[in-house]
């Protein structure tokens, strides 16, 4: 008996058509999990954005004191610095920070004289943020909660890559 070889058009939905079902799915519950939180909801938007871009300007302030204590680490900071300087920038993005705010910061801790510690004290500072900022997505809307999530992700990878530093 000879073998037929299949047909070229499968049955059931093409390939396409679950990719772009499953991605309309995610997208309709990711729209949908920050609904009408009532009047406060932009305000509680905003006040998010504004303490996760005064959590980014503290820690990039402990960036910038662990450098000046230990310039031979700048090869290795500066690249974590600059992600750090650019999250502030995008939760800053449209709307304008408050001088208020950029002065009330609490100075950085103090940086301790062995490097292995200081980027220990760097790494612990990072893993504490993206902790925070992981737990705070769950409570506010679509776009914001997608940058926390983002930045979070990157803040946890500059807390293993800092880890790695300290080894």
């Amino acid at each position: 008996m000879p073998y037929s070889p299949p047909s070229r058009t499968p049955s059931g939905p093409r390939r396409r058509t679950l990719l772009a079902s499953a991605a309309g799915a995610a997208l309709l519950a990711g729209c949908s999990a920050g609904a009408d939180s009532g009047d406060d909801g932009p305000s509680a938007s905003a006040r998010a954005r504004a303490r996760a871009a005064r959590d980014s300007r503290v820690l990039l302030a402990r960036y910038d004191a662990v450098l000046a204590a230990h310039p031979a680490l700048t090869d290795r900071l500066r690249p974590l610095r600059a992600q750090v300087a650019a999250h502030a920038a995008a939760f800053e993005d449209g709307a304008k920070p408050s001088p208020a705010a950029s002065r009330s910061s609490a100075a950085p801790a103090p940086v301790p004289a062995a490097e292995k510690d200081a980027v220990t004290q760097l790494a612990a500072a990072e893993r504490a943020l993206a902790d925070r900022r992981a737990k705070e997505l769950l409570q506010v809307p679509g776009e914001l909660a997608r940058l926390l999530a983002s930045v979070a992700a990157a803040g946890a990878a500059h807390a293993y890559l800092l880890t790695e530093v300290a080894r």
